[in-house]
């Protein structure tokens, strides 16, 4: 099984609009987003989890449609900001290995939620996701020694930037 973690796009400031969309930038960088994930096939949830913040389920959306792809999009709980990351793992544990999944969702929590995957803990926080980020994860055989959770390892990490020449 594959784990996408997606952080949501950029978005407007909560002086602009307090439900906080994305941003043209946003907008933008997730149409590029998906359109590279598109070429190379290496992006292929069955479900994309999002979280009920606008950003990110625009952010859900958005790529979705640009890799022209059926996705069922599904908006979750425990993935705000502020979400402790245990509880996503403990239903990542229980989730299907025969399909790959995506979560949408925003710092610090999806950091936390991919150190807890890979180490076993959710600090100190070995990752950072930029907004727009992507680092896909794949479950072991393995579980960790002091919580028997599965085990994950980093597959790739995709950062923004990478992709200005995409459009």
């Amino acid at each position: 099984m594959r784990l996408y973690l997606v952080r949501h796009a950029h978005a407007v400031t909560p002086a602009e609009n307090p439900a906080r969309p994305l941003s043209e930038t946003g907008r933008l960088a997730t149409t590029r987003l998906g359109a590279f994930l598109r070429t190379t096939g290496a992006f292929a949830p069955a479900q994309l989890w999002h979280s009920p913040l606008e950003r990110a389920r625009e952010t859900a959306a958005g790529l979705v449609a640009a890799l022209d792809a059926d996705i069922m999009q599904v908006e979750t709980d425990d993935l705000l900001p502020e979400d402790d990351p245990q509880l996503v793992a403990r239903r990542l544990a229980m989730y299907p290995v025969t399909h790959d999944l995506g979560l949408v969702g925003h710092e610090p929590h999806l950091s936390a939620l991919a150190t807890l995957l890979v180490r076993g803990k959710p600090g100190p926080v070995g990752f950072a996701l930029r907004k727009g980020a992507v680092i896909a994860l794949e479950r072991t055989d393995k579980l960790h020694r002091k919580s028997q959770q599965p085990r994950w390892r980093v597959r790739w990490h995709l950062s923004p930037e990478l992709l200005k020449a995409f459009v």
